[in-house]
């Protein structure tokens, strides 16, 4: 079982981001015998995470209340901006990688090659949104990531994966309070 790395980012005004840790699983396969895209959409759904889809990662700001998201990298590389301009990160991913963001976190595609795809999905197969950190959006979305209940399992290796323990003693009501973490 890989162990990710963990990236936490609080609230910086515009995104609410989260305490719980953006995951990122690096090389989880390196996919030489098999479809990479349906390989990950066949695991992602063995551990409950559906809804999926296959593109890429948009080039802007943007965030989701009504959801966790996973993305597992089937091709080419990219560099990613996660939590936002004012306090984020640049992360690159490349095939293998597989990356867990949780609702509330600020994510876009800054540069790719031609060759960049990923898979997405959402666990339990919920529907997301795309809120991209306008003042107006942001009560609603507060109050359904504090009422988003916590997966089941890691995307990857289900119920015994390290998502569960890195996210089950986070207090989820709180992580949206400004300076809180």
């Amino acid at each position: 079982m890989v162990q990710p790395e963990k990236f936490v980012f609080e609230d910086d005004g515009m995104f609410p981001n989260s305490v719980l840790p953006v995951l990122v699983y690096r090389g989880v396969t390196d996919f030489a015998a098999v479809d990479p895209a349906a390989f990950l959409e066949e695991r992602f759904a063995a551990n409950d995470w559906t809804n999926s889809w296959r593109n890429g990662v948009y080039p802007f700001a943007h965030y989701h209340s009504t959801s966790h998201e996973v993305l597992g990298v089937f091709s080419g590389q990219a560099r990613l901006r996660l939590g936002g301009d004012k306090i984020g990160r640049t992360i690159e991913l490349r095939s293998g990688d597989v990356i867990v963001i949780p609702a509330g976190v600020a994510h876009q595609k800054l540069e790719a090659d031609s060759k960049f795809g990923v898979v997405g999905a959402y666990p339990g197969g919920r529907s997301w949104d795309v809120l991209r950190g306008d003042p107006d959006e942001r009560p609603r979305a507060e109050s359904n990531i504090a009422n988003l209940p916590l997966p089941e399992n890691d995307p990857l290796f289900g119920g015994e994966g390290p998502l569960k323990d890195l996210w089950q003693n986070k207090d989820v009501k709180l992580r949206h309070v400004p300076g809180r973490t």
